[in-house]
């Protein structure tokens, strides 16, 4: 049953913050309608007037029931503003959300490609309709029988892929798929005995694979496998074929010739520390000569002389310019 409440305030925040108070309800579970706008007075002496507003708390099927005329609303303009004219929307509530149901004339433009078109609706009007819920609304929105069709087609398809694989023996991968698709593939696999199913990827590119059960899974989602047996399966494999690895060469046999190399690399080593120690380098001394540079008549010629760094300096040679 619902709970209604009317308050006066000086503002629309605080009259909000008063009625939640007052019921004892969080302000993100009132329904709240403003009955009057706050007016100020003339000069802050004449006039004015304060704003009202009235606050509901309303039961779980009330605030469902709210929640799907809301989520109606909102489909029914954003319809409108695509182009399509003449959908109505029928409402089929159930226990923890609702259905929206559109017919009418050309609504198959709706679906999109493979229902991208149908999803996207389907994600925004769930989004305005858990604002006026409590807890997780799931709503869903269907076009002439849509997703039950898809739904068989998806059945059919994880069925013939399981065939296959259960045929051949090799892991099929099937094409990207929402969450809501992919549960399906999911539930249609466990049914099958001797094949198992895992989601690989992210995002957008996120898809089923079918194989065998015991192969190699990799998956993350509610619903999905994940179990990681498929390193033990190819392990078995290796040592089913004699222990013998790429190229059909003897595993202990690779290993006792490593370890000969590495003994061959140790008594070289040794080898190399007991090498004998080379001589050292003779250094050509450095003897100082006169400058060969010209110079003018009469006058004295010019000499070279060593500064300290050149006398401290070791010299492998001698350059004269």
């Amino acid at each position: 049953m619902n709970k209604q409440v009317t308050i006066k305030a000086d503002t629309i925040e605080k009259a909000r913050q008063l009625a939640a108070e007052e019921l004892g309800v969080p302000e993100d579970q009132l329904t709240f309608e403003v009955l009057q706008q706050p007016q100020k007075k003339v000069l802050g002496l004449f006039g004015g007037a304060e704003a009202v507003v009235r606050a509901t708390a309303a039961d779980n099927k009330a605030r469902g029931a709210l929640a799907a005329a809301r989520a109606c609303d909102y489909l029914k303009q954003t319809l409108e503003q695509m182009g399509a004219q003449g959908i109505a929307v029928d409402v089929e509530e159930k226990e923890d959300g609702c259905t929206l149901k559109l017919t009418g004339e050309n609504v198959s433009f709706i679906i999109g490609r493979r229902g991208e078109t149908l999803d996207a609706l389907q994600y925004l009007t769930g989004l305005v309709a858990n604002r006026y819920a409590e807890g997780y609304y799931r709503l869903s929105i269907d076009v002439g029988d849509y997703r039950e069709k898809r739904a068989a087609v998806l059945v059919n398809l994880a069925q013939k892929t399981a065939r296959q694989v259960l045929k051949n023996g090799r892991k099929a991968s099937l094409e990207p798929m929402n969450p809501y698709e992919r549960r399906i593939i999911h539930t249609a696999i466990q049914e099958v005995e001797g094949v198992t199913s895992w989601s690989v990827g992210s995002e957008d590119r996120r898809h089923v694979v079918i194989g065998l059960e015991g192969s190699r899974q990799d998956g993350d989602e509610t619903g999905e496998n994940n179990n990681r047996s498929g390193n033990g399966s190819r392990g078995q494999r290796g040592r089913s074929r004699g222990g013998r690895g790429r190229g059909g060469r003897n595993r202990s046999g690779d290993r006792s010739e490593r370890g000969d190399r590495a003994a061959r690399a140790q008594d070289g080593g040794r080898r190399l520390s007991i090498a004998p120690e080379r001589p050292a380098r003779q250094v050509r001394e450095f003897i100082p000569r006169s400058n060969p540079m010209p110079t003018a008549e009469d006058s004295a010629p010019v000499t070279r002389t060593e500064s300290e760094a050149e006398k401290k300096a070791v010299l492998y040679g001698r350059i004269d310019l």
